[in-house]
């Protein structure tokens, strides 16, 4: 949702981008005339290609590795957030997102400089009962317990290490539909969340973020699952130094969907730092 992003933030004087990646909002803004781009990632190797992308712009932009939970004490006249995992991550196997390339169980975004545990770790060691309730509470598997038993059993003869023996184990638990979505798409959802502390991170970060708005400053959200949404919902909404400029929040168009079919799930909301709020 690049244009949309765009339309929302373009002619700002600074803008914090709360989730890097590759770079490509980023680029998109400073070519639409943004002054100057800050971005923050947690994953090391996006914002390496980031810089290497974005070099051309000079001192317009900076990138910094850290989790948006704890961004740097500026102002800006703009915050954007694009959540959830890249394309660039799920497509590389050795970082073990993905459920259609073969890898290690990973899926921590910041690689093996990670301090938390494993997609692997928690697969081989929560207690059946509390992996059923993650990939229900995360993933909202309504075959949770099924998944849950498939996994306590298949790691009893071996430990399930890479996504590929993960995702035929759920498979195998579950049937595939033909046409539909991968049956694992749910379960490596909630692993993902929950190494990464993705809802925490989320949830402690926005009243930050707005904290760092100048009078005026916007806050823009691309979310790509209803319990990400819900918390950006609810708090721009609940929040009173806010005047929110999306009353649905924006979907991308057949086109977008067309060319990536990862966007169709997007969900875009975005709210103004009020006078008052700013003067509070």
């Amino acid at each position: 949702m690049v244009a949309e992003v765009v339309e929302l933030l373009s002619g700002r004087g600074a803008v914090l981008d709360m989730t890097l990646g590759a770079g490509g909002h980023a680029e998109a803004l400073l070519r639409a005339g943004v002054r100057r781009v800050l971005g923050l990632d947690r994953d090391p190797d996006a914002v390496a290609m980031a810089e290497r992308r974005l070099a051309p712009f000079g001192d317009r932009f900076r990138a910094v590795v850290g989790t948006f939970s704890e961004p740097p004490q500026e102002r800006f006249d703009g915050v954007l957030y694009d959540l959830g995992v890249s394309s660039m991550q799920l497509d590389r196997a050795e970082r073990g997102f993905g459920y259609r390339v073969d890898g290690p169980l990973d899926m921590r975004m910041e690689g093996g400089a990670g301090r938390g545990p494993t997609a692997a770790e928690l697969v081989n060691e929560l207690p059946e009962e509390e992996l059923a309730r993650v990939i229900f509470e995360y993933g909202e598997e309504r075959q949770s317990r099924r998944i849950a038993r498939a996994v306590v059993r298949s790691r009893s003869r071996k430990p399930i290490e890479t996504t590929d023996e993960l995702a035929r184990v759920v498979a195998g638990a579950v049937g595939r539909r033909p046409g539909g979505a991968h049956p694992a798409r749910r379960t490596f959802q909630a692993l993902r969340i929950v190494v990464n502390r993705e809802l925490e991170e989320l949830s402690s970060s926005l009243p930050r973020a707005v904290g760092l708005l100048a009078p005026g400053g916007r806050i823009v959200i691309i979310a790509y699952h209803s319990l990400e949404d819900r918390i950006v919902k609810r708090f721009l909404i609940g929040e009173p130094s806010l005047r929110t400029l999306t009353r649905k929040p924006l979907r991308p168009g057949p086109g977008e969907v067309a060319e990536n079919p990862r966007a169709r799930s997007a969900r875009l909301r975005a709210a103004e730092l009020t006078a008052e709020g700013a003067a509070a």
